[in-house]
């Protein structure tokens, strides 16, 4: 039998998904948790709660959860697991029409990424829909700082870059200061995080932490 407080005192201090069942074994709720250990406890602690969370928290017979490496990877199994799932309590929408989709205009020499609640056939490539919509915009907002790809909507010739170009977050394709096949890869490796081909991004992330870490080092030791 699934004793809930034993196994709240198992759950990692680590980022992951967590996935709420009722008695019946359905899936009523999918989240993420930068530390899971922490997230999961709260739904259980005597602290003011909404009355849609106490009644979610009221159905729960048993939870799961599914360890990864890091938030980035956290969000999209979150994602994803929403997506396939819609467990009643993540979705709040009733039509399909009406969740975001991310949309990425493949046709342009300069693709741009945005989130979209219209699915039409213009030859775009969508990821979606998203249940969760908050899930969506975190995810468009995490490929913004990770990849300089251009973020106005209509991409078109300038007589000097965007605020964007001079703050490291673009690569200025409106003053041809990349090359198609350049900004091209940018846009491949998005597509391969958001269809859940993580590896690559992961071990950069990783690099990155390595190389920020050497960096405060050095600093402290002079």
């Amino acid at each position: 039998m699934f004793n809930i407080e034993e196994e709240l005192k198992k759950l990692p201090g680590k980022p992951g998904v967590y996935i709420m069942r009722d008695k019946d074994n359905n899936i009523i709720y999918v989240g993420k948790a930068v530390s899971l250990k922490n997230r999961v406890r709260q739904y259980f602690r005597k602290t003011n709660k909404t009355q849609r969370i106490e009644k979610m928290v009221s159905l729960i017979d048993h939870f799961e959860y599914i360890v990864v490496d890091n938030e980035a990877e956290a969000l999209i199994l979150e994602c994803n697991l929403i997506k396939n799932n819609r467990p009643k309590f993540n979705v709040l929408l009733k039509d399909d029409k009406t969740y975001p989709y991310i949309k990425i205009d493949i046709k342009s020499d300069y693709p741009g990424v945005y989130l979209t609640r219209r699915l039409t056939n213009d030859g775009a490539k969508y990821f979606g829909p998203y249940a969760n919509p908050g899930a969506a915009k975190e995810m468009i907002d995490f490929i913004k700082q990770k990849y300089k790809i251009r973020q106005c909507k209509i991409l078109k010739e300038r007589t000097r870059p965007c605020l964007n170009y001079h703050i490291n977050r673009c690569l200025a394709p409106c003053m041809g200061y990349v090359t198609k096949e350049e900004y091209r890869k940018q846009i491949d490796e998005i597509i391969d995080l958001l269809e859940g081909r993580t590896n690559k991004i992961i071990k950069e992330l990783e690099e990155q932490m390595k190389r920020s870490i050497r960096k405060i080092r050095l600093r402290k030791s002079r």
